[in-house]
Formats: C-alpha cells, sequence, structure tokens
C-alpha cells in the first residue's frame, strides 16, 4: 500500500447523481461543514480516489487521515463529529430503530431504484417499478402523524429517503395525488423545500425534477 498524502482540509468524492452520494451532501448542508467537493465521474474513478479508497467507489470522504467510503458510516461520523444540530436521537432504543430503518429503506426502496437504472426497460425493472410505487404509497399515512420518517425532527432516516423520492420522476415512478398519498405527496414538498437539501443539490439532480 502507497503512502498517501494527508489532506489540511475535508474532502467529499461525490457521484453528481448518486443517491448515495446525495444524502451524505445533505448532512454536510445540514451541518454547515465547511467541505471541498469533488464531482467524480463514476465511470472514470481518478487515481486520487483509488490511493484512498481500496474499492474505487463513490461516495468517499476523506477527513485528515480518516478515509470513509460507506455512506451511512460517513453520515453518522459526520453527526457525531459536528453535533449540532444533533440528526439522530438521544435514546439508544430511538436511535437503534433510526438505524434499522435507515438499513431497510436502504435494502428494499434503494436498491429497486437502483436495480431500475440499472436494468432500464425490463420486465424485472418494471415489476421493480411497481412494487417501489406500492411500497411507498402503503407507508404514506405515517406522515399523518410526524412531519418526518417516524420522528418529530429531521434525523438521518430522513436524508436516506429524500435523495429516493428525489429521483422518482427518472425511476419513471408518479405517485397518485389520492387521500393515501397527500401525507407522503405533503412530506416531499417539505423535505425539498428545506434549505440544506436545495443547497445539497448538483446540477445533474436539479435537472431530474
Amino acid at each position: 500500500m502507497g503512502v498517501v498524502a494527508r489532506r489540511s482540509t475535508m474532502t467529499f468524492f461525490s457521484d453528481p447523481g448518486c443517491q448515495y452520494s446525495h444524502r451524505v451532501r445533505i448532512v454536510l448542508a445540514e451541518k454547515g461543514v465547511v467541505v471541498d467537493i469533488e464531482d467524480v465521474d463514476p465511470t472514470a474513478i481518478p487515481e486520487e480516489v483509488l490511493e484512498f479508497n481500496p474499492y474505487g467507489t463513490l461516495p468517499t470522504l476523506v477527513d485528515r487521515d480518516l478515509t470513509l467510503y460507506e455512506s451511512k458510516v460517513m453520515m453518522e461520523y459526520l453527526d457525531e463529529r459536528f453535533p449540532h444540530p444533533p440528526l439522530l436521537p438521544v435514546y439508544p432504543v430511538t436511535r437503534a430503530l433510526s438505524r434499522q430503518y435507515m438499513y431497510r429503506i436502504e435494502k428494499d426502496w434503494c436498491a429497486a431504484a437502483d436495480q431500475i437504472l440499472a436494468q432500464g426497460d425490463t420486465k424485472a425493472s418494471d415489476k421493480a417499478r411497481k412494487e417501489l410505487r406500492e411500497s411507498l404509497s402503503a407507508i404514506a399515512p405515517i406522515f399523518t402523524e410526524n412531519p418526518y420518517f417516524m420522528n418529530e425532527e429531521f434525523t438521518l432516516v430522513d436524508c436516506c429517503l429524500a435523495p429516493l423520492l428525489w429521483r422518482l420522476e427518472q425511476l419513471g415512478i408518479s405517485l397518485p395525488n389520492r387521500r393515501q398519498t397527500k401525507p407522503l405527496l405533503a412530506y416531499m414538498q417539505r423535505i425539498f423545500e428545506r434549505p440544506s437539501f436545495r443547497e445539497s443539490l448538483t446540477d445533474l439532480e436539479r435537472e431530474m425534477r
């Protein structure tokens, strides 16, 4: 392993169109972290990223001697290093539940979105699109109880969900404007108007909607 030059400032190597990079950018904006964000073409990973990250994947976060290359780990690290505003609940039970929500969002919904984008116009992607639309519609009523995902405050869970919801049009998914889905649609509008979310968007992401 070669010697990697230490950086004096935090650097975030980001895929400007990737939902996993987007979620970290939301956290960075929410915290007001001073960071160098370098947009990287995922089809042409530069040697610098490969020096920091043995997998050559995006996103990659470099903070002095520390390199992180898993988005949820980055998000929790940023929340702990920059504690205000807090983005995870204080109590162990609710923190554990938040982590489990993030796991399920990624495993069930984000994975479906990845499948749709990777497979294009196929029967498998049509099935994934239908299941994702129905699953999101089914959870819509939970937003009648709290303004954010299972919480009164904006948390890392919302940071995971918001990039996915922003990409629904790109995925070919349109949520019906019905009584059942209105709470989710209102949640989406509330999240998308949040200053940190607006700040987190790349030019490529702005063109998605």
